[in-house]
């Protein structure tokens, strides 16, 4: 809920307006991100379809680099959301760790040109910005909690890690503001990277001839990665 202190009603309207019309603009921007990709998408499409011209649309949003970003930051939110929605601190870590996994492959299935937008091919001329890190995290973020609250335990350690690799753990764990040893933090993006990487293959057609459908192989695989960063199968 939006709370307005000390504006004037007019001002308030005039807040909604812009507001409601944003709205239209991002929705008409993911229509033809549907229908033409990134790479097709045109402030002019957008703003012929919206029936407006196109100075009025650049009030809004002043090059189609703004736009993408805020598309982009709309998709990680939204994923993030269903990541944070699904977990449950009342469940087992397993369950928790599965049923964030499930809600992030369903948010990807149910909104399959959004998740390309955030996890497929890179927009050639386009550079993220700032903007887009925090939104990009909130899924990596969800799994931590679960693994924060999980008696690990891990099976196996690997050998000595080069010194390169511990400073970058260390930096993850600092922003993530977690005490994870760094062979527990090097799983926990090992996974984070292998759930991506099974959506990826199966909207992207390429467990076709596999693993396809991929039901049980993903539901394999959380289990498999679950039991890789040290969480009990029993709880």
């Amino acid at each position: 809920m939006l709370y307005y202190e000390s504006v004037p009603a007019t001002q308030t309207a005039r807040e909604r307006a812009r507001a409601e019309l944003t709205r239209e603009i991002k929705d008409e921007a993911r229509r033809q991100l549907a229908e033409v990709g990134a790479l097709g998408l045109s402030l002019r499409a957008v703003a012929r379809e919206l029936g407006m011209v196109s100075s009025a649309l650049y009030r809004y949003f002043s090059s189609r680099e703004q736009l993408l970003t805020a598309l982009i930051v709309d998709a990680y939110n939204a994923v993030g959301e269903a990541a944070e929605a699904a977990d449950d601190p009342e469940k087992t870590s397993l369950e928790r760790w599965t049923s964030i996994w499930h809600a992030v492959r369903a948010w990807a299935k149910a909104h399959p040109h959004e998740y390309a937008l955030i996890y497929g091919s890179p927009i050639p001329g386009y550079q993220a910005p700032q903007d887009t890190i925090a939104p990009a995290g909130r899924v990596a973020f969800a799994l931590v909690a679960v693994l924060r609250d999980a008696n690990l335990h891990v099976e196996t350690e690997v050998g000595e890690m080069p010194v390169e690799l511990l400073h970058q753990l260390d930096a993850v764990t600092e922003i993530l503001s977690i005490n994870l040893a760094p062979e527990t933090t090097s799983r926990l993006i090992m996974a984070w990277t292998q759930l991506f990487g099974m959506i990826n293959f199966e909207l992207f057609g390429q467990y076709v001839g596999s693993v396809d459908p991929s039901d049980a192989f993903f539901a394999h695989g959380i289990r498999q990665m679950a039991e890789f960063t040290g969480i009990r199968m029993t709880g």
